[in-house]
């Protein structure tokens, strides 16, 4: 049976089966039950897939150091993604006159100030602080799940503001980077397709800002330093991305003072699986019911 892509239609299949729950914002919803237990099904399997690696484990929380988009640059390339996190700093006169406009419907943000910490926009980024030194010889590599926000409302259901990431990341000399990079690019591929998707693999660019952006953009690609697995969710034109590789070179490693164990500066890459878009793409593909899916799929996600 030939597939039909239609946003408004999935949205609305997806919120009928209580896959999803609305919240009055754009790219913003609730998850069922069985929307997470799919998300974490294929999560499990990337960590059974991944144990051999022996990846370290971290966990950090949603928010992170304001001062690390700032010396990373975020704002100069990002700026339309960020996520400051703003609060109250005034008197007690002054939140009667906060409480005040808010109740009328007007604009209060004026009446806040900018807090350190804002919205995490990248599940790598709490990383590199902490590994700032001098690396083993084999390097390091992690494993982490974390929320991440971008400002990005859409009426498209892969188009999340917030949404939960599988992050992996390498630290190493470059060989040791790139031969990890491409061992995960066709591991994410072999993973997707084991599971009944039509997933590809192509050189991709991040949202870089404005016009200086696309010149930004084109050189990532031509560089192959990004990558994505591709597979048909919305559309068929323009498969959605659903994990991700990223070869920072010496960016972070030179931000952050990490180093091999030769003294050089580190490179690093990462890796992402959006894991809300992987559910999706399989709700997509197999029907709203899981339990309807076929059992090679099921017994990989519930073995």
């Amino acid at each position: 049976m030939t597939k039909t892509y239609d946003v408004d239609s999935f949205y609305a299949d997806l919120v009928k089966h209580g896959h999803i729950v609305p919240v009055g914002v754009q790219g913003a919803f609730g998850r069922g039950a069985v929307f997470d237990s799919i998300l974490e099904g294929f999560n499990g399997l990337v960590s059974r897939i991944a144990a051999a690696d022996k990846a370290e484990q971290l966990t950090f929380p949603p928010v992170i150091n304001r001062e690390i988009l700032e010396r990373v640059h975020y704002l100069d390339n990002f700026p339309h993604l960020c996520g400051a996190i703003h609060s109250f700093f005034g008197s007690e006169l002054e939140s009667r006159k906060l409480a005040e406009v808010a109740n009328k419907g007007e604009d209060w943000g004026a009446m806040l100030k900018m807090t350190q910490v804002t919205l995490c926009p990248a599940a790598c980024y709490p990383l590199y602080p902490t590994i700032k030194g001098t690396l083993p010889e084999r390097g390091r590599l992690f494993s982490m799940t974390h929320w991440v926000f971008r400002h990005e409302p859409s009426p498209e259901p892969t188009r999340m503001q917030s949404f939960r990431v599988r992050e992996m990341v390498r630290a190493g000399t470059p060989e040791q980077v790139v031969e990890w990079r491409d061992l995960w690019l066709q591991r994410g591929i072999d993973i997707l397709t084991s599971l009944g998707l039509d997933a590809r693999s192509d050189v991709a660019s991040d949202p870089f800002f404005g016009r200086g952006g696309k010149v930004l953009g084109q050189s990532q690609k031509e560089q192959r330093l990004k990558f994505e697995v591709l597979v048909p969710v919305i559309s068929a034109e323009n498969p959605t991305a659903l994990c991700s590789f990223n070869f920072h070179q010496e960016h972070f490693g030179s931000t952050f003072d990490i180093r091999t164990s030769d003294g050089k500066t580190a490179n690093t890459a990462c890796l992402g699986f959006g894991l809300e878009r992987v559910t999706m793409a399989l709700l997509k593909e197999h029907g709203m019911d899981p339990g309807k899916w076929p059992s090679t799929v099921r017994n990989q996600l519930w073995p």
